[in-house]
């Protein structure tokens, strides 16, 4: 291959998956009930009607899928820990074949010479808990530091780097607010405390992570540039408010000590709680797929190709009564989700947290991708669009390195193709292909161009 993107010798090339999009084995070796397993059983809920209870066999396909890492060439793995397959009701005594199974997990990924990066909370919260009040209810901060604690010590002294909680915002707006993913609440700005009781459990859990000897602590939060729909000052200032909900609602706390604006008034906050937010961080991940365009309330607004997936889509353009409207970024490409595609958009997006925090430590990507309709032609899988995606996006990091932002890393999202939230299995993210069926992988083309990529960067 030639003239392929080049990093730094440190540079980490990994991937990426979760726990309930990949593992299955839902009623294994002592798991509980999670609000994904609850949520995808009520109708209406799933684009295809489909569950995670299966997904690609992960649980049970370990050894063959970090052998497919390997294969790859990835220096780094980030997966995430099913809260209820370490305690199955979100408290209480330990789960030791949950524990077991991430622990061979580990061990394995360091054998093949490959750094396990471990989430703690990737959505798939214990159902008990959510029965509690789950993210709106303070006491599960308690409950999360816990957790984080029983893994710190579990894993703590192999686990290269931590991320305590995947995109918290999209667990509020989606989850909370919105009613589009588990647990389907539709509370629109009263899902607020949600995003306060997210960020103090992340405090806490750097905390406990800390404790239990962890080497490096960060995060994956998802960021996308905001873009205003006009220069007119109502389309500007409904950007703004969108960047401060988005982008801006858990980044400020960790990194500033603060909230944005006037929402610290809004939350349930406590004292003490901003210091226990802000700790220090070895590292900051974030997750980039696209922009997103923002105009004012009452414009005609039209989320096709905006950058909201099927489902999302459809209940965001339900709701008349948000104070913002999201239109499409119009003359570009788009992936099989419909999301457009905007490398530039990432080196934006780099550059203008290095701006907005100056103290930020290194970022890593920790999340980027695309899913496209991938077919099995001869025994093969060819995904030129996926590799053309990966190159622009990959040069769009060097670009943001060369800009004098310290990036340590990228990982792929994802591994394998997988169940896809609220859009089931109607979209493939992978890198490898899965045969739902059989549960065949299937490297595609992309597999083979990103091991070629790090090759040549070896």
């Amino acid at each position: 291959m030639t003239d392929l993107p080049r990093f730094p010798g440190d540079f980490i090339f990994g991937t990426s998956t979760a726990s309930y999009q990949i593992e299955g084995a839902v009623h294994a070796d002592g798991r509980g009930l999670s609000i994904w397993d609850v949520f995808c059983a009520q109708p209406g809920h799933i684009l295809d009607g489909s569950t995670g209870a299966v997904a690609c066999d992960h649980y049970h396909r370990v050894d063959e899928d970090v052998a497919l890492m390997k294969g790859l060439g990835v220096g780094g793995y980030r997966f995430s820990i099913a809260w209820a397959r370490i305690q199955p009701t979100g408290s209480g005594p330990v789960n030791s074949a949950g524990v077991d199974f991430y622990s061979r997990l580990v061990d394995t990924l360091l054998e093949a010479g490959i750094e396990p990066m471990a989430t703690l909370y990737h959505w798939d919260l214990p159902q008990d808990l959510e029965n509690l009040g789950g993210w709106l209810n303070r006491d599960i901060v308690d409950r999360f530091a816990e957790y984080a604690g029983i893994m710190g010590e579990a894993l703590g002294d192999r686990v290269g780097k931590w991320c305590p909680i995947n995109e918290p915002n999209v667990v509020t707006m989606l989850g909370y607010a919105m009613g589009i993913h588990a647990p389907g609440k539709k509370l629109m700005f009263d899902a607020l405390p949600a995003t306060h009781h997210l960020n103090l459990a992340h405090g806490r859990a750097v905390q406990a992570l800390r404790a239990a000897g962890a080497k490096q602590v960060g995060t994956a939060t998802n960021h996308i540039p905001i873009w205003p729909l006009s220069d007119d000052q109502d389309d500007r200032d409904a950007a703004a408010l969108y960047d401060d909900l988005w982008n801006r609602m858990h980044a400020d706390p960790m990194l500033l000590g603060h909230y944005p604006g006037d929402f610290g008034a809004l939350l349930p906050v406590q004292d003490g709680d901003m210091e226990t937010i802000k700790q220090p961080l070895d590292f900051y991940g974030l997750n980039y797929y696209n922009p997103m365009r923002i105009g004012a309330a009452g414009k005609q607004a039209d989320v096709a190709g905006s950058g909201i997936a099927g489902n999302t889509a459809e209940g965001m353009t339900s709701i008349s009564d948000m104070p913002f409207t999201i239109h499409p970024i119009e003359g570009r490409g788009h992936t099989g989700f419909g999301w457009p595609i905007v490398p530039e958009g990432l080196t934006e997006l780099l550059v203008q947290m290095k701006e907005r925090y100056p103290e930020i430590p290194r970022m890593y990507v920790t999340e980027n991708g695309c899913a496209y309709p991938d077919v099995v032609a001869d025994g093969h899988v060819d995904d030129p669009d996926r590799v053309a995606y990966y190159d622009l996006h990959l040069r769009a990091v060097a670009d943001a390195i060369e800009q004098g932002v310290d990036v340590g890393g990228y990982y792929a999202w994802s591994l394998l193709d997988n169940f896809e939230w609220a859009e089931g299995y109607t979209q493939r993210f992978g890198l490898v292909y899965v045969d739902f069926d059989t549960l065949e992988r299937i490297p595609k083309s992309s597999y083979e161009w990103y091991r070629g990529l790090i090759e040549a960067n070896a």
